[in-house]
């Protein structure tokens, strides 16, 4: 789901930005772009945002408005960049690359550069977060209030298709016992034209045919069908995260619909059966945002 939270406040004296942009995604998909300052916090970011927002592809930005009075020092580990430097000649000797380790590939190594800020190592500590932490949570309140919007946007467009599917349901519901008749009378004419004047058993004759009447019918399929729909309303009228349970339900709810289909033999229910499995694509594609 789609949602955007802006929040600013003061963090180790300067005053910080903190923007939240989340887009649909099938699992929690977190990308940071931080100040070089507050590097240390990005696993406490990651984490603290795992517990608020369940999925999607969430991207934070943070930029100082007003740099921080003291920046810290930045600390070279000259040995770690010449192990970094010699492990990419070696890499380059043995697979027969063109080309030299480049400055800037080298500096965003880990461990090569880092920020000392006020003795309590980098990105500040708990010092650091402790002044991220809340204005975060502003972001991530106004990510939270745009995607409740949102959800209960598309919980009125999913209702409004569970009342469609209802509507042909209802339809196949009136013309499924004037079908059986007419099911009923077409194979006793059947039989009677095969038979062509031969002495027939009528007890036979009707019990296959209430046989084969019996496959054809629909009454256990509609019965499911409207307790599937009843179950896809129950979900939607609950505060929880509902995505994968309505997602298990619209399956239920196609593998119904398609038996009905096999079953009808009818043009009047066929064509009810395909207005249904359209109204349930749009109804499975619509979850794809819904968490």
């Amino acid at each position: 789901m789609t949602g955007f939270g802006l929040a600013e406040g003061t963090v180790q004296g300067g005053r910080l930005r903190i923007e939240i942009r989340t887009v649909n995604h099938r699992y929690y998909n977190p990308q940071l772009r931080l100040p070089f300052e507050l590097a240390g916090t990005d696993n406490q970011i990651r984490e603290h945002l795992r517990q608020l927002l369940d999925r999607g592809h969430v991207a934070v930005s943070a930029r100082w408005l007003e740099p921080p009075e003291t920046a810290g020092a930045v600390v070279v580990d000259v040995a770690r960049a010449r192990q970094v430097v010699a492990a990419l000649k070696e890499l380059k000797k043995k697979l027969h690359l063109k080309g030299d380790p480049d400055l800037a590939f080298v500096a965003r190594h880990p461990d090569v550069l880092s920020l000392q800020a006020n003795g309590e190592g980098e990105g500040g500590g708990a010092t650091a977060w402790a002044e991220v932490q809340p204005i975060l949570d502003r972001a991530a309140q106004d990510v939270l209030a745009m995607r409740q919007r949102e959800g209960q946007a598309l919980a009125a467009d999913l209702l409004g298709r569970l009342e469609a599917i209802e509507q042909q349901t209802r339809a196949v519901e009136t013309r499924a016992p004037v079908r059986l008749v007419a099911e009923h009378d077409r194979l006793k004419h059947a039989v009677a034209e095969l038979a062509a004047g031969v002495q027939v058993d009528e007890q036979r004759l009707a019990l296959e045919i209430a046989l084969l009447a019996d496959r054809v019918d629909i009454t256990e399929e509609l019965v499911r069908l409207r307790t599937h729909l009843g179950a896809c309303r129950e979900a939607l009228a609950g505060d929880g995260r509902v995505g994968k349970q309505l997602g298990f339900l619209a399956q239920e709810l196609l593998r119904e619909v398609n038996t009905i289909g096999s079953k009808a033999n009818d043009a009047a229910i066929t064509q009810a059966v395909i207005a249904m499995k359209g109204e349930l694509e749009r109804f499975r594609e619509q979850l794809e945002n819904l968490e």
